[in-house]
């Protein structure tokens, strides 16, 4: 018997990938990896082909998630490759989105970062209401108020009605949390960029966000290329295989 035809266990892959022998069998069961024939005694029987799907299925949740690897992988395994490269395609796609997304994010974060209103005075129609902030910037109010409870928003409350009142640095700080919520940033990660501009009134803590996510999706452009090579081997291999 050669190396690659070589009976392996399920114990074996599971070593290998630093799982339970049970995630393994249940890999087999969700067409993850190859359908497994059984001994005469019933124990499932691997082999090669079980060890490169794994090797491709776990390079790919890096970049494509683990939904999106399932699914390649099941297509893969039910002969319908077009599905599987489809599903890879719509994965590099929403990526060039987000980096559309974010780079938009960026010049209007920087924008918005320039104003410096004085909080002190008041608009033309006077401190803004809850509804009323959240109309102009086509939010909902349980958006804001969330937000404040975050501890990202900090509206004064007026004195006589106790409705929660917004003056301009309010408006612009609830208008630069919806654009980073906008590119997927989460509230605990916003904290520091709100302080950064109320304390320097300057954007260089927009440009440090704005670069963390950059660097993150090269990380997961990088991280879909290894992933989509370990798929084009398996694929290629097992066409080889059965040539022979």
């Amino acid at each position: 018997m050669s190396r690659t035809d070589a009976a392996l266990r399920p114990v074996d892959l599971a070593r290998m990938a630093g799982v339970s022998t049970q995630q393994i069998r249940n890999y087999v069961d969700a067409g993850i990896l190859p359908p497994a024939t059984r001994t005469p005694a019933g124990y499932r029987r691997l082999d090669d082909r079980h060890r490169r799907a794994l090797v491709a299925y776990r390079a790919l949740m890096p970049g494509y998630g683990a939904e999106t690897a399932r699914a390649v992988m099941r297509a893969v395994h039910d002969e319908d490759v077009a599905l599987a490269l489809t599903l890879v395609n719509a994965g590099h796609a929403a990526l060039h989105d987000q980096r559309l997304s974010l780079e938009a994010a960026g010049k209007a974060l920087e924008a918005v970062a320039e104003q410096t209103p004085d909080a002190s005075a008041p608009s033309r129609s006077g401190p803004l209401r809850i509804g009323e902030v959240a109309a102009r910037l086509g939010l909902r109010t349980s958006a804001l108020r969330v937000w404040e409870s975050a501890g990202l928003l900090r509206p004064r409350r007026d004195r006589s009605t106790g409705y929660r009142v917004y003056g301009p640095s309010d408006v612009r700080d609830a208008r630069m949390i919806d654009l980073l919520r906008r590119v997927r940033y989460p509230l605990p990660q916003i904290r520091p960029v709100l302080e950064g501009l109320r304390r320097t009134g300057g954007s260089e803590a927009l440009r440090t966000v704005i670069a963390r996510r950059q660097e993150g999706l090269a990380q997961r452009a990088t991280a879909m290329l290894e992933g989509s090579c370990r798929l084009h081997h398996y694929l290629t291999e097992n066409a080889s295989a059965e040539d022979r």
